[in-house]
C-alpha cells in the first residue's frame, strides 16, 4: 500500500510545478507574442507615415525646383539684357 501511494504523491507533486511552470509559459508567450505583433502593426504604421512624407516632400522638392528652374530662366533672360 504504501508503494501505491508513494507514486500518487509523487505524481501529483511533479504535475504541480509543471502545471504553474507550463501555464506560465504559455502566459509569457502570449505576452511576447502579443508584444511582437504590436509592435509590429506600429512599425508599419511608422513605415507607412514615413513614405508618405518622403512623398510630400519629394512632390514639394519637385515643385520648389521647377520654380527655380522657371526664376532661372527669367532671371537669365533679365541679366542678359542688362
Amino acid at each position: 500500500m504504501m508503494a501505491s501511494n508513494e507514486p500518487q504523491p509523487d505524481s501529483t507533486a511533479n504535475s504541480k510545478p509543471e502545471n504553474p511552470s507550463d501555464d506560465a509559459r504559455a502566459d509569457v508567450t502570449a505576452a511576447v507574442e502579443e508584444l511582437l505583433n504590436s509592435l509590429s502593426n506600429k512599425f508599419a504604421g511608422v513605415s507607412s507615415e514615413i513614405f508618405a512624407k518622403m512623398d510630400e516632400m519629394s512632390r514639394r522638392l519637385d515643385n520648389l525646383e521647377a520654380a527655380l528652374q522657371e526664376s532661372k530662366a527669367k532671371d537669365g533672360g533679365s541679366t542678359k539684357s542688362s
